[in-house]
C-alpha cells in the first residue's frame, strides 16, 4: 500500500519553501496568516528583528463578538479588514503576503481581498 504524507506536513513543507522566498522587512513587513479548525490569525511581522508589529485573529472578543462563526469565509474577511486597519493606524501600508502553505483560495483569498480592499498594497 502506499502511504501518504498528512496534509498538515505537507502544508508545513510547502510554507518552509515560500519562506525561502521572502521575509519581511522594516519597510515592507511580512502578512503572515495561519488557519485552524475552529479559528483564522493574521500577523504582520518584521523578520530583521523579529517582531509582531499588528495582529489580529477571531480569537480576540472584540472580533469574534462581530462573528456568527469563527472559521468562515465571512470571518476570514472580517478578519482581513480588522488587520488592515490596525496596520494602517500604525503606519505600514505595503506589505507581503504570506498565505502559510495554505492554498489560495476561499477563506485565505477573502482575507487577502479584505485586507486590499481596507487599504493594504501587496
Amino acid at each position: 500500500m502506499v502511504s501518504k504524507e498528512s496534509r498538515a506536513k505537507v502544508r508545513v513543507n510547502k510554507h518552509r519553501k515560500l519562506r525561502n522566498r521572502f521575509s519581511g522587512t522594516a519597510e515592507r513587513p511580512r502578512l503572515a496568516v495561519f488557519r485552524s479548525n475552529n479559528h483564522m490569525y493574521a500577523q504582520i511581522i518584521d523578520d530583521t528583528v523579529g517582531n509582531t508589529l499588528v495582529s489580529a485573529s477571531t480569537l480576540q472578543s472584540e472580533v469574534k463578538a462581530e462573528l456568527e462563526k469563527t472559521n468562515n469565509v465571512e470571518a476570514a474577511a472580517y478578519l482581513g479588514t480588522v488587520i488592515a486597519k490596525r496596520a494602517l493606524e500604525k503606519g505600514i501600508t505595503t506589505v507581503v503576503f504570506d498565505r502559510g502553505g495554505f492554498i489560495y483560495q476561499g477563506k485565505i483569498k477573502a482575507l487577502a481581498d479584505a485586507a486590499r480592499e481596507a487599504g493594504l498594497n501587496f
